[in-house]
């Protein structure tokens, strides 16, 4: 499994690199939007949408609003700031909720279906917009947007190997079994030493500001793979799907950015780094 993950890893990262540095802001939206949609077929799964072609169809219901916010940016450029802080403040809300109110064991296919349904789009087109926006503001929009996903992979490696060697107290053990407060203390060690990195890249932002977006975007990455790891549990399912070896689906890979991104472009707006 690990050599799988590895081999995987070692093949995308080289790819997403490139295309956040070298691909025009439309293409690199159509690559984002074929994730997204993907997703969207997953979360069906997860959400209990048993029957293919209406999984399909609830897949395609994020294809309108991506190519709406795309065509005419404008609707929600000038909503940004609220728009994503009020996305953040609900990852917020569903991390208080995971870490402390979730007792018991989770019943498969538990939930409304419409409900866990509304929440996928809720969670999957957010994401989309934030690193479409984030892409698009400039010349340093591209390299932004990167430190977004060097931060998301280095806390995600960190989280793996440190819980590995010395996880021995769960996290959240009724919502996710295999994570641990060692893991996601790794993550948090990985984040400050990036916010060493973005304060010297970005003299302007200072290093207290570097520190407290990079901890609080690390943290809400957690929650977003918590969710999944919820969203999962509850489908009695392992993972969300088998696209990549030894990772799962699509989710599996992109479920801390759902809830990072928003978060990341909120702080950033409200910073003034990007406009």
């Amino acid at each position: 499994m690990t050599r799988d993950r590895i081999l995987t890893a070692l093949l995308l990262i080289p790819l997403a690199v490139a295309a956040i540095l070298l691909l025009p802001t439309p293409w690199l939206a159509a690559i984002f939007a074929l994730f997204t949609l993907i997703g969207g077929w997953e979360w069906g799964r997860l959400a209990g949408i048993d029957s293919p072609v209406v999984r399909a169809l609830y897949a395609a219901l994020t294809i309108p609003p991506m190519i709406a916010a795309y065509l005419y940016p404008e609707l929600l450029a000038g909503g940004s700031l609220a728009l994503f802080g009020l996305i953040s403040a609900l990852w917020a809300l569903v991390g208080v909720w995971l870490l402390v109110l979730v007792k018991g064991p989770l019943e498969p296919r538990g939930g409304g279906v419409a409900i866990k349904a509304l929440a996928g789009l809720v969670v999957l087109l957010p994401a989309w917009w934030a690193c479409v926006r984030l892409h698009a503001a400039g010349e340093a929009g591209a390299p932004l947007l990167l430190f977004l996903m060097v931060l998301i992979w280095a806390g995600d490696s960190a989280a793996y190997f440190a819980g590995r060697r010395f996880g021995d107290r769960k996290l959240a053990p009724v919502v996710s079994p295999g994570k641990s407060i060692e893991g996601a203390l790794g993550a948090m060690v990985a984040a400050v030493i990036l916010a060493l990195a973005l304060a010297w890249w970005q003299p302007a932002l200072g290093l207290f500001a570097a520190l407290l977006l990079c901890l609080a975007v690390m943290g809400i990455s957690i929650v977003g793979d918590l969710f999944e790891s919820f969203m999962k549990r509850r489908a009695g399912l392992k993972d969300s799907g088998n696209l990549l070896p030894g990772h799962g689906g699509v989710l599996d890979r992109i479920d801390s950015l759902t809830a990072a991104a928003p978060l990341y472009l909120f702080l950033l707006l409200l910073l003034g780094v990007v406009r």
